[in-house]
């Protein structure tokens, strides 16, 4: 999945402001853990703070009972990249926003493959859809890929 390729462009600052030691992994257990209640966010410099807060509310922020190890910022950092093209950005401009954004380091060729076995998926959800005869989630499939595509 997509999440798994996602690094922290600032983990070296975070480190340093922290005096942990931190992967560099954006969805690993020990980074998600260390963000969302070991780093003091007062501590941080103004864009690495306003970066770490907008991966702990965009994120980490679902309320499960296991947070973060539940899976939810997996699937809410994977939702992102498919929203960031829908709204009509490509590939490198994803990777920019994300860079921007989150401060997260990502391949544009990544976020590429991602978006290709992201069409590829609701093809197949869309045709069993319609095998089924649920024409309504068959039709938003269909937008999304054609969203996605354009």
């Amino acid at each position: 999945m997509i999440a798994g390729r996602a690094r922290f462009a600032g983990i070296r600052k975070l480190e340093r402001a922290t005096g942990l030691r931190i992967p560099d992994q954006v969805f690993h257990g020990a980074f998600l853990e260390a963000v969302s209640s070991g780093v003091n966010l007062r501590s941080l410099e103004g864009a690495l703070r306003e970066q770490i807060r907008s991966i702990l509310h965009d994120f980490v922020s679902c309320g499960c009972w296991d947070a973060p190890a539940c899976g939810c910022p997996e699937r809410l950092f994977a939702a992102r990249v498919i929203e960031l093209r829908e709204s009509g950005l490509d590939h490198r401009q994803i990777a920019e926003q994300l860079l921007e954004e989150y401060g997260i380091s990502l391949y544009p060729a990544d976020i590429l493959s991602f978006l290709e076995d992201s069409v590829h998926g609701l093809e197949a959800l869309r045709d069993v859809a319609r095998l089924r005869g649920q024409e309504a989630l068959a039709g938003r499939c269909e937008e999304h890929i054609r969203l996605i595509v354009h």
